[in-house]
């Protein structure tokens, strides 16, 4: 029997399983699933994806709440040592047994130098079995966000990554291609059907899933539309049903149809721009010789320049929060008393230039996606247009994201926008992600600009190991104060994420951004 026959024959049993009460819905973004390896890349849209095919050991309810999934419960009988029961008779898509195997698999894999996932596993040393229906997670040091971490943790098989040589993460920096970059195997809701990259991914209802349906879609198809136009026109058309990115100048005309309906809320996102601090002398800059980014004075007149309320009003429509932290509301830790942007001081900013040593500015390049967050390149135009008032020229280089994630994991930048949405709804995985100092085992793993503090750090450990709430919160909030007077980074806004839908399609609208399909129904 030929390949192309047997896929036929596949394709046709999907079709005569479908219910009579099927619904299929279409939907789109601007960019495209980055790839179907579920440790390679710790991107939203990438994730989200990832989600409905593939499934950890806790998932989240409706309220964002911890839950059980391929987990059962679990125990922490010492500070170093988290005991998960499994749940049993759950099968991946290929039919093969989930086991406690793929669990300790799935953790070595996450580990792996070329995962993306590492700071999900902070201090997490191991995995092992205890019986078939037990594992024991094994840390260096207590870590009080662990079980929080391991909910954007997917578990793969063992046999089927062995079977196919995919059981190191994709090196998706360097562009590698392999098998599970293309290809998936879960245990979730969902199947792959069909992969075309930049064109359109198909997924369908899996008829053995354990779970319980929640909705009513048995086929998703997801469609990436680059130009807001063209996606705004498909969604008025009825050629797609859902939109999670709406352009915000559109949003108001979308809520005044009565075909279509808008749901938002803020995102547990952070839209920020990131500097070099670590280089003795910028990669795109005419400063030769040594770096302005590493003198608080140069950071801070950068600061006094961007007007992020004009950048509300005029870019964002008004669908931003601007903040002077990167940690936002949502998240336990975030510190309101903190949260106070010094005001627009263009003339004081010059004086703290030319007292650096930059009396007449100088020139960087500004790495900016055009396809990744809610007017991304618009908000960098802004910004270039707010930097060329203080005598900082800035050469705005704009790139989709397949190209311009991997030049900030390769450090290839001097100055770069960057959102970064805290999924886990912990202080630690946001401030340690972007503010410790880089390390092998996945602390700093989004510091770009290699940002690096040994008070900080210390403080991120202890954060991390204390299990003490109060105590906790106290230290973050020691942390998110330090990283204000470093000016660590260059904090613009949180992101309001508004979602527009066709009036038949009934959701839950989360704050990470997430589309999950079992919560869908099509009416």
């Amino acid at each position: 029997m030929t390949k192309h026959v047997l896929a036929g024959l596949v394709a046709a049993l999907l079709v005569v399983a479908v219910p009579a009460d099927a619904k299929s819905l279409r939907w789109a973004s601007r960019g495209d699933i980055l790839t179907l390896d579920p440790h390679a890349q710790d991107e939203n849209l990438t994730n989200m994806v990832a989600d409905q095919i593939y499934e950890p050991l806790v998932a989240r309810d409706r309220q964002m709440k911890i839950l059980p999934a391929l987990a059962l419960s679990w125990t922490n009988p010492q500070p170093t040592q988290w005991r998960f029961k499994l749940r049993p008779n759950v099968k991946f898509h290929d039919g093969t047994a989930f086991t406690a195997d793929d669990v300790v698999f799935t953790i070595e894999r996450a580990l792996a130098p070329t995962s993306n996932f590492k700071s999900y596993l902070a201090s997490v040393t191991g995995a092992k079995i205890v019986d078939d229906a037990t594992v024991d997670i094994l840390l260096s040091s207590p870590n009080a966000a662990l079980i929080q971490n391991l909910a954007g943790v997917r578990i793969m098989s063992r046999a089927w990554a062995e079977k196919n040589k995919v059981t190191q993460p994709q090196n998706f920096k360097d562009k590698e291609e392999t098998f599970s970059a293309r290809n998936t195997n879960g245990t979730g809701p969902y199947m792959l059907k069909l992969r075309e990259a930049d064109v359109k991914t198909v997924l369908v209802e899996n008829p053995n899933w354990w779970g319980k349906r929640e909705g009513n879609v048995t086929e998703a198809t997801y469609l990436p539309i680059k130009a807001d136009a063209t996606r705004v026109a498909a969604l008025l058309s009825g050629e797609v049903d859902f939109v999670l990115d709406p352009p915000p100048q559109d949003v108001p005309r979308l809520k005044g149809n009565a075909a279509l309906k808008v749901v938002e809320g803020s995102e547990v996102r952070t839209i920020f721009l990131g500097l070099d601090q670590s280089r003795d002398e910028l990669l795109y800059s005419n400063v030769k010789g040594k770096n302005p980014f590493k003198d608080v004075r140069v950071r801070q007149a950068m600061s006094m320049a961007i007007d992020v309320e004009a950048i509300k009003s005029r870019i964002m429509r008004g669908l931003s929060v601007p903040t002077a932290l990167m940690l936002p509301p949502q998240i336990d830790g975030y510190a309101k008393e903190l949260d106070k942007r010094a005001p627009v001081d263009r003339e004081k900013a010059k004086k703290l230039l030319a007292e650096a040593g930059y009396p007449s500015g100088f020139e960087v390049q500004l790495d900016c996606p055009n396809n990744r967050y809610i007017n991304d390149e618009q908000i960098c135009q802004a910004v270039t247009s707010m930097l060329a008032q203080i005598g900082i020229q800035v050469k705005l280089n704009a790139m989709p994201r397949a190209v311009w994630l991997p030049k900030l994991q390769k450090y290839d930048t001097s100055f770069y926008l960057l959102g970064w949405g805290v999924t886990t709804f912990d202080a630690h995985y946001g401030l340690s992600s972007l503010m410790h100092t880089p390390t092998a085992s996945g602390d700093g793993s989004f510091n770009y600009g290699r940002y690096s503090n040994a008070t900080m750090d210390d403080l991120l450990d202890r954060i991390r190991s204390e299990m003490d709430p109060a105590v906790r919160r106290k230290l973050v909030a020691e942390a998110l104060a330090l990283s204000l007077s470093d000016v660590a980074h260059l904090p613009l806004h949180f992101q309001v994420i508004p979602w527009a839908m066709r009036s038949n399609i009934n959701l839950v609208h989360r704050p990470d951004n997430y589309l999950t399909l079992n919560w869908i129904e099509v009416k």
